[in-house]
């Protein structure tokens, strides 16, 4: 079910998700969460998509909220889409013209939010540079960022730390997640030798790959050499991973971009399943938890300044 309800006030649309629930039957109990989306014209659809995929794990009101025309007169348009049109959720699309746009972001939200549950905020594009001072952003107990939308996501990478407040995490770290559970695996197995150092590559537009030469680095304590590869070579993501031991080197590389290919001393190599995580995947992920991730923000300040400059790759 759509409802559409343009040029409105936040108590209509209030008034309206109740008459919503009561006249259609929607189902309201259950919600454990309010997802805020600040996001532009063209990429909302695919955001709420994604939200609406993660809430069949987490059901949630959605709340999309959208600036734009800021020249034109003041005005609220609103719509509410619960049932087959928002998977387990509610989504409430807000979108603000003129001077509406330049109020405080958080008085349009407020009087949605779902009462005694946690406020997750997420710039899927767009982000501010330090979203837990934003008006959204100090009232969300996690603030979601992602460093692959944006035009130069190394400088992104580099400035997270000095942004970082605690709840904030960006979806760049997400997609590590695989990557960090294979090598603390195989760390876990004999022979249990220190590794010595430590080398990373993956693509120039890959900001995981700085986060999980910054993770190395702090968990490990040994140097990590880490550098971008031309996109000719190896086009997304990260492509390598090598522990240096005595009896050897231990190699985790993709040959392709959904398999990974595990060599060890005195082992027959294996392949292993490592398909590049979807943005519902993502989102799923960072939903489940909601206390603060202490472990990235420890990689951002403290893994980040312990981390040389890449490496030049001729």
């Amino acid at each position: 079910m759509i409802v559409d309800l343009p040029d409105t006030t936040v108590s209509k649309i209030s008034r309206a998700l109740v008459n919503v629930r009561e006249e259609g039957g929607a189902v309201a109990l259950g919600r454990v969460l309010t997802l805020i989306i600040i996001t532009r014209h063209g990429a909302m659809e695919e955001v709420i998509e994604a939200a609406n995929d993660a809430s069949r794990e987490h059901p949630m009101r959605v709340i999309v909220l959208m600036i734009s025309d800021p020249d034109a007169p003041s005005c609220l348009d609103a719509q509410i889409r619960v049932g087959g049109d928002a998977g387990a959720s509610e989504v409430v699309t807000l979108t603000v013209r003129g001077e509406a746009g330049n109020a405080n972001l958080e008085s349009l939200v407020t009087g949605l939010l779902l009462p005694d549950a946690p406020v997750v905020a997420w710039w899927p594009n767009k982000t501010p540079g330090e979203p837990a001072r934003t008006s959204i952003g100090r009232i969300a107990q996690r603030r979601i960022t992602d460093a692959a939308t944006k035009s130069d996501p190394a400088a992104w990478v580099a400035q997270l730390g000095g942004a970082y407040a605690p709840g904030s995490t960006d979806l760049a770290w997400t997609r590590l997640t695989h990557w960090r559970e294979q090598l603390a695996s195989i760390l876990d197995q004999p022979p249990y030798e220190p590794v010595t150092a430590v080398r990373v590559r993956g693509a120039s537009d890959s900001p995981s790959t700085a986060l999980l030469a910054a993770w190395l680095r702090l968990v490990l304590d040994v140097p990590v050499d880490w550098a971008y590869l031309d996109p000719s070579e190896w086009p997304h993501g990260i492509k390598s991973v090598t522990l240096v031991r005595e009896s050897g080197e231990i190699n985790l590389e993709r040959p392709s971009s959904n398999v990974a290919v595990l060599t060890q001393p005195g082992q027959p190599s294996h392949e292993l399943s490592f398909p590049r995580r979807t943005l519902r995947e993502c989102l799923a992920e960072e939903l489940r938890r909601l206390d603060p991730d202490l472990l990235y923000g420890r990689v951002i300040t403290e893994g980040w300044e312990l981390l040389e400059p890449p490496a030049q790759e001729a």
